[in-house]
């Protein structure tokens, strides 16, 4: 009889990540018609989602980047949605302040570090939200984002929260997604937030639990010119 005393057990390695990052305006304008509360409401809905996710492929991260008044943060870092501890977030300065492109190198930051997003994850989802245009440089950020070895990966979605969304601030959100296939889903109703961030997660589920979670097939562009209002 062998003795197996002292050998080393097989190291059980967790499944890969798929990481989910947001970027939230959280300019003045966002304390009004209720948009910071649903934005508050659906984040937290959804990392709930995400943590009761069982996969042996794919582990949802997720990972929020605010900004807004003078500056941006990492509002919450990109770990596993069981791991996570959702703080609300709260609108800075006034509606002035849409420092964007400074959100586009923060998440380039996050995503470069393998520590956070290893090599063997799956291509991450970047969504931004966002109430109106930027109020400083914002082309040279976000194509260092979209030149990036992640952010040119990424499946990248864009909504425009609140009736104050101007065609400028349209073009911008458009330049972010860079592919006509994908829209920019519009939500003038504050409300609309939480649906929108309802199909976000399930359709991450679905990735998660899926045989190919890089197919983001999954989200369906029928689908997001359907939840717009």
């Amino acid at each position: 009889m062998s003795d197996d005393v002292g050998m080393p057990f097989a190291a059980v390695q967790r499944p890969r990540p798929l990481p989910v990052l947001v970027l939230a305006d959280i300019s003045g304008s966002m304390a009004v018609d209720g948009k910071m509360t649903s934005l508050n409401v659906a984040m937290g809905t959804m990392i709930r989602g995400f943590a009761r996710e069982r996969s042996a492929r794919g582990e949802i991260t997720v990972g929020a980047v605010t900004f807004g008044g003078t500056g941006v943060a990492l509002h919450h870092p990109l770990v596993p949605a069981a791991e996570a501890r959702w703080a609300d977030m709260s609108a800075a300065g006034g509606p002035e302040g849409t420092p964007m492109g400074e959100a586009f190198d923060l998440a380039c930051e996050v995503l470069a570090d393998e520590s956070v997003v290893p090599p063997r994850a799956f291509a991450p989802t970047l969504v931004l939200i966002s109430d109106g245009a930027p109020t400083s440089e914002w082309k040279p950020q976000l194509g260092r984002l979209l030149a990036s070895a992640q952010g040119s990966r990424a499946l990248r979605l864009a909504i425009a929260i609140g009736p104050e969304a101007d065609s400028s601030a349209y073009r911008v959100l458009e330049s972010f997604v860079a592919d006509p296939i994908y829209p920019v889903v519009r939500a003038e109703e504050a409300g609309r937030v939480t649906e929108i961030f309802n199909y976000l997660t399930q359709s991450m589920s679905v990735r998660a639990n899926s045989a190919r979670p890089d197919d983001v097939s999954v989200f369906d562009p029928d689908d997001l010119h359907d939840l717009s209002d």
